[in-house]
């Protein structure tokens, strides 16, 4: 909606003003999943293991040289410690979609005994958060509850969290081709600084190899593109 991208304008000119943190970038991938009820009265059960992700947190966190959180080492706690003061938050994992009332949405994280595993719309929306970007590479993280003043679900609640440009996926999204649209987006982005060039690049180069629209034409870029 226009006011949310008025909101987005207003809060990258309000991060400009704070000093660069260009080491502080957040990759997280295939963590050790959480356990979810999928039908009544049975047991939780693990969601599946994403080993593409871990791959591409991998790659990603080379660009950067940087230390991906992957595995047990990827918990909701240690994500959320870092969510705050992050200059750019990649999550690739599994992502739940709530889209009957949006703000139960959220991204699956290794649990502990202090919290669950599920990173939800409810809680982000409660931080706040320094990140320019934000990447959802999961399944459906684009979706939610539509509304008048747009969709309300995981791209919604970082945006009301303080961060201006957030890339998102609108269906189910394959690993191998997605481990390297990310990776060339990264790449495309640290070379011209624009991150709405930087996905079409990405998708021009993951179309070359993997041609079929389903398997490079999920992510969009909502927000601020410099």
């Amino acid at each position: 909606s226009i006011q949310v991208l008025a909101l987005t304008q207003q809060r990258r000119e309000q991060l400009a003003q704070i000093p660069p943190r260009p080491d502080d970038v957040l990759i997280v991938g295939n963590p050790t999943m959480p356990a979810l009820q999928t039908a009544p009265n049975q047991p939780p059960q693990p969601l599946a293991p994403l080993p593409g992700a871990a791959i591409e947190a991998a790659a990603i966190a080379d660009l950067f040289n940087t230390t991906p959180l992957i595995g047990s080492a990827a918990t909701e706690t240690a994500v959320r410690s870092r969510l705050p003061t992050a200059r750019i938050i990649h999550l690739a994992t599994h992502g739940l979609l709530d889209d009957l009332y949006g703000f139960q949405s959220g991204m699956a994280l290794a649990p502990t005994a202090r919290d669950d595993g599920f990173l939800q719309t409810r809680e982000i929306i409660n931080l706040e958060i320094q990140a320019e970007l934000v990447v959802l590479s999961a399944c459906n993280t684009g979706q939610g509850r539509l509304t008048g003043d747009g969709v309300v679900g995981l791209s919604r609640s970082f945006i009301g969290a303080g961060v201006p440009s957030v890339v998102v996926s609108i269906w189910a999204v394959p690993d191998e081709p997605t481990a390297l649209l990310m990776t060339e987006f990264y790449r495309q982005m640290q070379s011209s600084g624009d991150k709405a060039q930087a996905l079409r690049q990405a998708m021009l180069r993951t179309m070359a190899t993997h041609p079929a629209p389903h398997d490079w034409a999920a992510f969009t870029l909502i927000g601020e593109t410099e």
